[in-house]
């Protein structure tokens, strides 16, 4: 059996001590997913975090295979780290400023799937295109 090297997590002394317990805490977070199907969201801009510990988050979570980008009032990436069902969510404004971060221990990311509305009202036009559909199958 093949075992995969990690990075070691070091922590320094300009740091706020924080990265350790989070990942603790991202740990348990996926346990819970595991065991009982509870889902975590981590707002990172809560977090005392000194200058790059974020950075260094990244990389102790590393990459995943999945990344999807939402362009809908602003630009969000949603990135799937290393660790499968450990996600991190980045929403920015039309500028790219950051306006939140969030860590979410889950399956499926709350921003992936389709909403109910959106999913009625292409329900509506499907319908609407396939009513004045032209004979031989093309549509408007």
């Amino acid at each position: 059996m093949n075992s995969v090297q990690l990075p070691a997590i070091e922590v320094t002394e300009a740091e706020t001590g924080n990265l350790l317990p989070l990942l603790h805490e991202i740990r348990h977070a996926l346990e819970r997913l595991l065991d009982t199907g509870e889902e975590t969201v981590i707002d990172l801009r809560a977090l005392p975090m000194a200058p790059g510990e974020e950075q260094r988050l990244e990389q102790a979570l590393g990459k995943g295979e999945v990344e999807a980008v939402l362009d809908a009032l602003g630009r969000s990436v949603i990135r799937e780290t290393r660790y499968s069902g450990v996600w991190l969510v980045t929403h920015q404004d039309e500028g790219g400023e950051v306006l939140g971060r969030t860590i979410e221990v889950t399956r499926v990311p709350a921003l992936v799937p389709s909403q109910p509305e959106e999913m009625d009202h292409s329900l509506l036009e499907l319908e609407a295109r396939l009513h004045t559909a032209t004979p031989g199958g093309s549509a408007p």
